[in-house]
């Protein structure tokens, strides 16, 4: 071919002992040698792709079933009330970002129904403005979230709550408050009934299990409050949200605190971060391995070529021209090795979602049974930028098994590889 004749000679011997021509004997041997290290690069770099993948889908898609239910940034003020909500809401929205606000009132109590008696996490808010920064409503299974009303009581239950407490639509419920009464009797804790008006499921269980939705008018009127805890925000793009509070921080009034939906689940979010940075290092040792398998081929090779190397030393060629040749052959290992992993793991996992189905249907068996995870369809998402940074680790690490065997060719003597030719 034109285009190989105009190469360096270095890359054409190159080229030519990666191709090894001659498939007997010890060449046939190395070959095979070759062939196992980049299977082991591209069996590394495509394991490492699709599980990286994996573990984003299941970190995206428990992300977004928590922010359905949370807010991207929640302002609440330091006297515990909000009152002004309103204006503060004003003020919020003169930062673009900002796509929604609604207030809301928080808080803990216990809810019971005969002899069960489960903790749960009130949430006092206004039917009309809550769409406008979660998905609750639309996640709504039975019922009618627009059917809380002030003065009536209703309460939407998350699922888990409604399956413990055995209860459905029309049914009543129970809700202790923690401040109590004071009465001639003493201290008595201040009890309210409601009635069930929705049942949602968010697909998260510490909420489906902790979370219910009342009017937030009776939420004030049950734990005595005269205004709001705060209100919740919603923006364009929740990867932001900790510039933007630090920017809504400026803005506001000196006694508002704002948190983003990061800190309120930091140990969460660090744990995914931690555990993904050690399956990346765990991963990265099977390239590793194969590495090392790279460097036993390439050693076996320099002592089977020392008779051509000393004739290309004879011939006028430098050690580092011979250096180079070595170099070329194992970088072309490693370079195919990973192109072929990288186009192995992408297509895995791009297609997850069909591939695992269709071994669950032909092995009779279900990886993710949904009544223990609550999702049954293995998630996947594939980062092009995770993509880049696993081949660019593959092709260093393949670079670098290079070096010690090359640099052993550029020592070699020709005479003394001469001598019993």
């Amino acid at each position: 071919m034109p285009l190989l004749k105009n190469l360096p000679f270095e890359w054409l011997v190159g080229l030519r002992y990666t191709r090894a021509g001659r498939r007997t004997g010890r060449n046939s041997f190395i070959s095979f040698i070759s062939l196992i290290s980049m299977a082991g690069i591209a069996l590394g770099v495509a394991a490492l792709i699709v599980v990286l993948s994996v573990m984003n889908g299941f970190q995206k898609e428990v992300r977004d079933r928590m922010l359905s239910v949370l807010a991207h940034i929640e302002v609440f003020n330091a006297a515990g009330s909000m009152p002004n909500w309103n204006e503060v809401a004003k003020e919020a929205f003169l930062q673009k970002e900002v796509r929604g606000a609604a207030p809301y009132v928080s808080a803990q109590a216990m809810i019971t129904r005969n002899e069960t008696v489960r903790g749960v996490y009130i949430r006092g808010v206004l039917p009309e403005q809550e769409p406008k920064v979660s998905d609750v409503a639309a996640q709504v299974k039975r019922g009618n979230f627009n059917d809380l009303r002030a003065g009536e009581f209703n309460i939407v239950l998350g699922s888990e709550i409604a399956k413990s407490l055995q209860v459905g639509l029309g049914d009543r419920i129970t809700i202790i408050a923690p401040q109590g009464q004071v009465t001639p009797a003493g201290v008595i804790p201040r009890l309210k009934q409601f009635t069930v008006a929705g049942i949602f499921e968010a697909g998260h269980f510490e909420y489906d299990s902790t979370l219910a939705f009342v009017h937030i008018e009776d939420a004030e009127r049950l734990f005595k409050l005269d205004a709001p805890t705060g209100l919740r925000l919603k923006i364009e793009d929740m990867q932001r949200a900790p510039q933007v509070a630090r920017d809504l921080s400026r803005i506001l009034p000196g006694n508002t605190y704002i948190s983003d939906w990061s800190q309120q689940n930091k140990t969460w979010f660090a744990a995914v971060q931690t555990e993904k940075r050690m399956m990346f290092i765990i991963l990265t040792l099977i390239i590793a391995v194969a590495a090392f398998n790279l460097v036993s081929t390439l050693v076996m090779t320099v002592t089977d070529k020392q008779a051509d190397i000393a004739i290309l030393r004879t011939l006028g060629s430098s050690p580092a021209s011979i250096m180079k040749i070595f170099m070329v052959q194992g970088a072309l290992v490693g370079l195919i090795g990973t192109a072929l992993g990288v186009g192995f793991g992408v297509l895995i996992a791009s297609n997850v979602d069909i591939i695992v189905p269709f071994i669950e249907r032909l092995l009779g068996v279900q990886f993710l049974p949904r009544d223990i995870y609550l999702i049954s369809a293995l998630p996947s998402d594939l980062r092009w930028r995770d993509v880049g940074t696993i081949g660019g680790v593959a092709v260093v690490l393949a670079f670098l098994a290079t070096i010690y065997p090359s640099w052993s060719a550029a020592r070699v003597r020709p005479a003394e590889a001469l001598r019993y030719e």
